[in-house]
């Protein structure tokens, strides 16, 4: 694989490009297997099928150091980078090697699976920037594992753990530019996995295609953690016993966007939905683990196949007992959680959210210190720490970027 940035006395070679240059007319550009590709921006849409081919490979993507983006107000939101990692599966349920393609859109067929039958799955992961300007990856092969068990349950193909981390590093590295400076955010990771063949009637669909693409997001607290303010959903449940509420699938998060869009219609920043079975023990918070502190102790819903195995979950409860605390995984009662010292939630994307309060059939609870306990405080600066390599990874859950 020939790999470097090009000159723009070698723009004559480049392929057509369709899309609105704009400032990319000045922007570097880069070689891959004998095509120039220009280092798109944010309105830049690339689309050209000219690829690179990649598989379990040690050489990646050669891009420049940092571009420039407003890093001191980045949000949490889509930027669209580079590129993108794209591996297909046909009936033998073998993925084959990906490729490194430029940033685009996907072809689909108005009858592929996912969009008639919901065969479907995403992860979600980040990739931070150390202070000597190395890239670290959290925990990538836990993705990849819950990506093959929900996988299983859906009835689709997936690619190896091997398959997924390697592919999570070549589309890291490939959009390396784009990964904040320390301190500043990380570059959120969505891998997706989807029946993109063409099926009519209820069937598997006959192609699948496992595409991972990136964005750099935001801290999501800039000014040090922020509590947010839950109402218990008292109508609609998230998940039932026997579906699938303990895999990422997507149907699970388009079943919760009415509920979480009317809580914060009423000044709620998120909905904690109950159990299916008895309306009294706590669930999930949409797609965020909640857990309830009572004297130093911390209790957690128990994972039983309508809640969602968080990574984040599963790293917090591990740090916690590394530094003593005792955790229970348990029916957890909202009895329990309105007379808890302090509550707080756990996702990829927040990490750790503490919560101010929690409303219940009209009845208002507050947690003390304006809801940022001493144990969430505590648990969110170990857990970032790690994450961030800001102090020695004793763990053993980071993976460093060979550049």
């Amino acid at each position: 694989m020939e790999l470097r940035l090009a000159s723009r006395g070698a723009l004559s070679a480049a392929p057509p490009l369709s899309g609105c240059l704009s400032r990319h007319s000045l922007s570097p550009w880069l070689k891959i297997q004998n095509h120039i590709y220009p280092m798109p921006s944010l309105c830049y849409k690339v689309r050209t099928t000219a690829k690179c081919h990649a598989s379990m490979a040690t050489s990646y993507v050669e891009t420049s150091e940092v571009t420039d983006l407003d890093w001191e107000n980045l949000g949490f939101g889509l930027i669209e980078t580079d590129f993108m990692y794209v591996a297909k599966c046909g009936p033998d349920g073998i993925f084959s090697k990906g490729e490194v393609l430029p940033f685009g859109p996907i072809a689909l067929s108005p009858s592929a699976g996912v969009l008639n039958y919901g065969q479907g799955l995403f992860e979600g992961l980040k990739a931070y920037r150390k202070a000597d300007g190395s890239i670290l990856l959290f925990r990538p092969e836990e993705n990849a594992i819950r990506m093959i068990s929900g996988a299983e349950r859906m009835c689709m193909p997936a690619p190896t753990v091997e398959q997924f981390v390697d592919a999570v590093k070549q589309t890291v590295l490939a959009n390396k530019r784009w990964v904040p400076p320390t301190g500043k955010g990380s570059l959120y990771i969505r891998p997706l996995l989807i029946g993109s063949g063409a099926v009519l009637g209820l069937a598997p669909a006959p192609e699948y295609s496992f595409i991972i693409f990136v964005s750099p997001v935001g801290n999501y607290f800039k000014e040090g953690l922020s509590p947010i303010n839950l109402i218990v959903e008292e109508k609609f449940h998230r998940a039932s016993p026997g579906g699938t509420g303990g895999v990422k699938t997507i149907g699970n998060y388009a079943s919760v966007l009415r509920a979480q869009k009317v809580a914060k219609g009423k000044g709620y920043s998120d909905v904690l939905y109950l159990d299916a079975v008895h309306d009294k023990y706590l669930e999930e918070v949409s797609s965020c683990n909640i857990f309830v502190v009572k004297d130093n102790v911390i209790s957690t819903p128990a994972i039983k196949g309508t809640i969602l195995p968080g990574i984040t979950r599963k790293s917090i409860i591990e740090v916690a007992q590394s530094k003593g605390f005792k955790v229970e995984e348990r029916l957890v009662s909202v009895d329990e959680l309105l007379n808890a010292d302090e509550v707080f939630c756990t996702g990829t994307a927040v990490v750790v959210s503490p919560v101010g309060s929690v409303t219940y059939m009209g009845k208002r609870a507050e947690y003390g210190n304006q809801g940022v306990g001493v144990v969430s405080q505590q648990l969110y600066k170990s857990l970032t720490s790690l994450q961030m390599g800001n102090v020695e990874d004793w763990m053993g859950w980071t993976v460093q970027l060979n550049q």
